[in-house]
């Protein structure tokens, strides 16, 4: 086995951390049924607009400057101040690079680095959009990626393939995510990414396959050109995730997590369990911080309570934010609270490990 989120040339494993990222997510059961979706999903992308807006004022807060330690540039913890001062700005974009082309389709990531880069590697995170894996891109990604760039980390959102007409089933999205992660490492010097320190962050959809990144090693080493690279992240923060598929009576929801898998539970039991977060856990998993609204009305809660309570029994390293919000956090002081928290689990995990 290879150490946990080492590069396998004989890289050092440490911790790292991922920030929050709010995106978009429909419920598995709501997903199925057409009539109506545009509505939703016009919806759920107001919803996103003004929680961003919101975390926009905590950008000083994350953006204390950087100190450089052993290994590469750090963050400083983060400040809450009651006037937060005015941030420095995020640094150089690159945006639509080609991590892979699979199945025909290329796939695309960005990448936005910080403002005062030293020339000293720097922690990055994955960033994964919402949309029941079947809707919407990494640009839903692209206001808190410029936050954690502000805040001194190389914030990379993804896209992967999206589910549709029987297309790009389950594990496509594993796979694309996992690849993803092992180009940035393969890449990691000319990004100034320190590709021992790297977390993810997901939210609904995008929580569980942040998740996997945190739980499994490569599904699919098949490319010779990045089969010495990990893709394990150090840390992960899931929203409002769903953590165990078959965890639902929902007839529209089971038939669509049947499509989408390829096979009911009846017949195809190991599909569920493969596809479920619940089912990886292990005390080798990357620390997780698991934030969920205790008013979801998309992913019920217990589904996270279930995950904190397998990772405990386990003994791995984990931490439940409940929060008195629903599905997209979307009471201010919500927002405030999932900046903060997830900050200081950031800074905790990532910026203070050797």
């Amino acid at each position: 086995m290879q150490p946990s989120g080492c590069d396998r040339s004989g890289g050092q494993s440490g911790d790292a951390y991922a920030m929050p990222i709010v995106t978009l997510y429909e419920f598995i059961g709501r997903e199925a049924a057409s009539r109506g979706r545009r509505v939703r999903q016009q919806a759920i992308i107001s919803a996103m607009r003004n929680l961003l807006l919101v975390c926009a004022v905590f950008i000083a807060a994350a953006a204390q400057p950087l100190c450089a330690q052993q290994g590469g540039a750090r963050p400083t913890p983060p400040a809450m101040p009651d006037a937060p001062p005015a941030a420095t700005g995020a640094g150089p974009g690159h945006e639509n690079l080609v991590y892979s082309v699979a199945d025909g389709q290329t796939l695309l990531l960005d990448i936005f680095e910080p403002a005062n880069d030293d020339g000293l590697p720097r922690p990055a995170i994955i960033l994964i959009h919402g949309g029941a894996w079947t809707s919407f891109d990494k640009s839903t990604m692209r206001q808190l990626a410029q936050f954690l760039a502000v805040a001194g980390f190389v914030a990379i959102p993804v896209d992967y393939r999206l589910f549709h007409d029987d297309l790009n089933r389950w594990p496509a999205q594993l796979d694309d995510v996992q690849r993803a992660v092992r180009w940035v490492r393969a890449n990691s010097t000319k990004y100034n990414v320190d590709r021992n320190h790297i977390g993810a962050y997901g939210h609904s959809a995008g929580a569980q396959l942040a998740l996997m990144l945190g739980m499994m090693e490569t599904r699919d080493n098949s490319d010779p050109a990045l089969a010495k690279y990990s893709s394990k992240v150090q840390a992960v923060v899931e929203a409002s995730g769903p953590t165990d598929l078959a965890a639902q009576s929902d007839p529209d929801g089971m038939k669509f997590v049947a499509s989408f898998l390829g096979g009911d539970y009846a017949t195809h039991p190991e599909l569920w369990r493969e596809a479920s977060p619940i089912s990886h856990v292990a005390k080798s998993n990357a620390p997780i911080l698991i934030i969920h609204g205790t008013r979801d009305e998309m992913v019920p809660f217990a589904q996270a309570e279930a995950l904190n309570d397998a990772l405990k029994k386990a003994g791995a390293d984990v931490k439940f934010l409940r929060l008195d919000s629903d599905h997209m956090f979307s009471d201010p002081a919500a927002h405030r609270q999932l900046v903060l928290e997830t900050q200081a689990f950031l800074f905790r995990h990532l910026a203070s490990a050797p």
